[in-house]
């Protein structure tokens, strides 16, 4: 949901958080009610700190900026009376495990994920180690919105600070592997593993888990500055460098992270990226495959409904299920906790093991990834030449028309799809059978919970097919 702030720039408020232009949606005063709403839920909805006081974990993305709307919203939860242990620069995972590590009542991440570097925003982590339940989140939302924050209280917290972090984040990952699979076999293997972490704040935490599973690491903007050299979100155009070095050192594999290293993208050994589809594919099936099979077979996995159905051809041939949920991180982690899922995630290359931290991970992704190259013996292109493929097209369209411009284009979707199988959890989503007849397709319209924009994912059996269906959606949309 998009509001205004004190200037024209949007203030992005939903499950994920808030985010906003720094210094325009984005003020002082944005950040202290938010992390005074936050505050104020952890101590009066979920008894936080029961009769002491509560315990919040705060780390950053690593952004230029980032640090002054840290100091911020530290403040303000110290004004309501957390405790706080400051991470300083540290992934929206290793938060998670931090809160689970110090059993705190909650976290929070100063961070856009991979939103431009003009961007900023504070995320809340629940004691679970994960995003906020939707439900819990809406509360927050409505608390911020309503201007309840956390009464003053008369003894301000404390804030200390913790730097060990990255470690114990790397070593949770790597001791949820040794339960799985034996990581000998990983280290024996010696890969070269190209790592582009965006100069932010994966640098630390991904070269380290790298290491310790025996890679050989290229390490790509991997220093403090904060400036993105390219555009944060790892996405094809974006990561021309990272394919270009992974080919040239001979790299068993390419990693980019996004800012808050929530997210991981994958590049094959001949430089080629895979698409960020893949991510979440092959990591599945690298956690189905080290299960005993009587485990794996009715295990359930969960996506969500942007995502590709490659997920449910690797769940069919371990005998598990794909449960589909709403877009978003929380709605994800939501339907694993209902499910008992073993693995979830979204086809932006978020990979959530629960095992780890109930939360997108790209450390986790990463050693799951490495575990099925080690275990089958295979190269990046192989494996993902064993994964019936699809072709997947995704356009945004801007949000000038405001809430009425999105009921108008999700009325017109489920009208053109009237007679198909529709899903209206989280927009429209439509499964159908192609234009060409050539086998099944499905496509996905939604307002994002992040940016002011409409999404339109499309998925079939042909890169045409997957391009008409988009333009008849766009053509109708735009009636």
């Amino acid at each position: 949901m998009s509001e205004r702030a004190h200037s024209s720039a949007p203030l992005m408020v939903s499950v994920s958080g808030c985010r906003g232009i720094t210094g325009e949606s984005l003020t002082p005063d944005v950040v202290a009610r938010f992390a005074g709403a936050f505050a104020g839920w952890v101590r009066e909805e979920q008894g936080g700190g029961g009769a002491g006081r509560p315990v919040i974990v705060a780390g950053r993305d690593g952004r230029r900026g980032g640090e002054a709307v840290q100091q911020q919203a530290m403040e303000a939860l110290r004004d309501a009376g957390c405790d706080v242990i400051d991470l300083g620069v540290a992934t929206t995972p290793t938060v998670g495990v931090m809160v689970l590590h110090y059993r705190a009542d909650g976290g929070l991440v100063v961070t856009a994920s991979h939103n431009p570097a003009e961007w900023n925003g504070l995320k809340p982590i629940s004691r679970a180690g994960g995003a906020a339940a939707p439900s819990d989140a809406a509360r927050i939302a409505e608390r911020f919105r309503e201007n309840r924050v956390a009464a003053r209280a008369g003894t301000r917290g404390t804030v200390r600070e913790e730097g060990s972090a990255a470690e114990v984040h790397a070593a949770r990952v790597v001791e949820a592997i040794a339960r799985l699979t034996d990581v000998s076999a990983i280290r024996g293997k010696r890969f070269r593993v190209a790592l582009d972490s965006v100069n932010a704040s994966g640098r630390i935490a991904g070269r380290m888990l790298l290491e310790r599973l025996g890679c050989a690491v290229t390490h790509l903007n991997g220093d403090s500055s904060g400036v993105f050299p390219h555009p944060p979100e790892p996405v094809k155009e974006h990561l021309g460098e990272l394919c270009t070095v992974a080919a040239r050192e001979g790299a068993a594999a390419g990693f980019a992270q996004d800012p808050d290293a929530d997210r991981l993208a994958i590049v094959d050994e001949q430089g080629r990226y895979i698409g960020e589809e893949y991510t979440l594919v092959l990591a599945a099936w690298s956690m189905l495959a080290m299960l005993p099979g009587e485990r794996a077979r009715g295990a359930v996995l969960c996506a969500n409904l942007s995502t590709s159905r490659m997920i449910d051809d690797v769940a069919a041939k371990f005998g598990a299920r794909v449960v589909r949920t709403p877009v978003g991180e929380a709605n994800v982690v939501a339907g694993m906790r209902r499910e008992g899922a073993v693995i979830g995630g979204e086809g932006n290359g978020g990979v959530i093991w629960p095992e780890v931290v109930p939360i997108r991970d790209s450390l986790g992704a990463m050693a799951l990834v490495l575990a099925l190259m080690a275990r089958t013996g295979k190269r990046l292109r192989e494996l993902v030449a064993d994964v019936p493929a699809y072709s997947i097209e995704k356009r945004k369209i801007e949000l000038s028309g405001g809430s009425g411009m999105v009921e108008r284009a999700l009325g017109a979707v489920k009208a053109m799809f009237a007679r198909d199988e529709l899903n209206t959890s989280d927009g429209v989503r439509a499964d159908f059978t192609t234009p060409s007849g050539k086998g099944r397709a499905w496509v996905h319209v939604r307002a994002s919970n992040t940016e002011p924009i409409m999404r339109l994912i499309a998925e079939a059996p042909t890169a045409e097919d997957a391009r008409q269906v988009l333009e008849r959606v766009q053509k109708e949309i735009g009636k």
